[in-house]
């Protein structure tokens, strides 16, 4: 059985990853806490007693906000930390896939699904640190596999972590009797996170390089939010804004090995059968 590090075991989709893969490969991960603290030294001494065969990094610092006010802790997280993995990668010879994120297209000005090899300069901070990170890795470990993952969701359920995501944020307006806001000039994927661990499991045998991973989106934003809504039975109110942004990914590189997520609104309707949901699209 294969053995699997999965840094950020606790987190949104890595207790996913914990769940969905048990019985499969032998998992394996570090101590609640221990990367909030740990220097390289320490992080490497854990990766040589494990001597994993592939390791999955799914720990971050994600909130886009939060990474623009605590730049020194998100620069910590989001670049020395897959650096410090990447080189315990290569010197154990372990498969290294990192997530990295749709927010480094933050700031393109070109229309339509955005393939990898474009020339990027990311407009936020979380942006900014997810590239360099990419390529980092990319040079210390040219074997690692650097996912871009889109904005993923997941219901309550399960007793899983659950945090702020399109279908809880519109479960809590309703709920609260708040209005919403997206923009009618926003574009990007919203990816089902049990599809995305699905596909993480053919992923290990990708050649190492940067893909896009997540689902495809044909609709705007303030469209998107009223397919999640309807399809949860909710009545919440969307304010329509129109600010500009394009983060949607082409999916095309992905799917030339084989692996093909599901669209924004395929997913939705996975999501609630999976729930036992009957879905209204």
């Amino acid at each position: 059985m294969k053995k699997v590090l999965v840094t950020g075991a606790g987190g949104f989709l890595g207790a996913r990853v914990m769940e969905q893969w048990k019985g499969r490969y032998e998992l394996c991960s570090f101590p609640k806490g221990f990367l909030n603290s740990a220097d390289e030294a320490a992080v490497r001494q854990r990766i040589l007693q494990e001597r994993p065969q592939v390791i999955l990094h799914a720990a971050a610092l994600s909130d886009t906000g939060y990474c623009a006010q605590y730049p020194e802790q998100a620069y910590r997280a989001n670049v020395q930390l897959p650096v410090w993995v990447a080189v315990a990668a290569r010197d154990t010879g372990a498969k290294l896939l990192a997530l990295s994120s749709d927010q480094v297209y933050a700031g393109t000005e070109q229309p339509g699904a955005l393939p990898e090899t474009l020339k990027l300069q990311p407009s936020n901070l979380y942006g900014r640190y997810k590239l360099e990170m990419e390529q980092r890795v990319q040079a210390l470990c040219p074997e690692a596999v650097l996912l871009r993952a889109s904005w993923m969701y997941d219901l309550p359920g399960y007793g899983l972590p659950i945090r702020g995501n399109l279908p809880l944020n519109l479960l809590q307006a309703a709920v609260h009797g708040r209005a919403v806001s997206f923009s009618r000039q926003d574009h990007r994927g919203v990816t089902y996170v049990r599809q995305v661990v699905e596909c993480l499991d053919p992923a290990m045998e990708l050649p190492g390089g940067v893909y896009n991973f997540g689902s495809s989106n044909a609709c705007d934003m303030v469209e998107t939010a009223e397919q999640f809504a309807n399809a949860m039975g909710l009545s919440v109110e969307i304010d329509a804004a129109h600010w500009k942004r394009n983060l949607a990914m082409d999916g095309t590189k992905l799917a030339g090995y084989g692996i093909r997520l599901d669209t924004t609104q395929q997913g939705i309707r996975r999501c609630m059968e999976d729930y036992g949901l009957s879905a209204v699209l």
